[in-house]
């Protein structure tokens, strides 16, 4: 099976679009099914996926929508999604977790608060 890179600004634009930009989202997906799990540098070992994007920004939308098309969720997304069960599994088998930094250096219970209500109850978890 060959692979093919996919160019370095698509990346950029699909991971960009993810902090808000459905409609792009979906157009880009479409455009290149193989963004899906992409990742970009943002300086300095800053990856983050389009996933990551979302669930830092409280994009359930897009999360749902990318989780769907089968892109790898994380504890971030799993934070902000407010599934409690992942969280609290990943956790208890690695309690370090409960500081570990996302995307931008953004703490795991920030992702939990930028799901909203949906998330109380794993912002509670990890206050605890």
């Amino acid at each position: 099976m060959e692979s093919k890179s996919i160019a370095p600004e698509l990346v950029q634009s699909y991971v960009g679009s993810a902090h808000g930009d459905f409609e792009r989202v979906k157009e880009l997906l479409e455009q290149e099914p193989g963004l899906l799990n992409a990742c970009w540098d943002w300086g300095n070992g800053d990856w983050e996926t389009a996933l990551g994007a979302a669930a830092h920004m409280g994009r359930r939308d897009i999360a749902v929508f990318l989780i769907s098309k089968g892109a790898r969720m994380d504890i971030f997304t799993a934070a902000m999604l407010g599934k409690i069960d992942i969280v609290r599994s990943l956790i208890s088998d690695n309690p370090e977790l409960k500081n570990c930094l996302g995307p931008h250096g953004i703490p795991l219970i920030n992702h939990a608060e930028a799901g909203g209500a949906e998330a109380a109850q794993v912002v509670e978890f990890l206050k605890q």
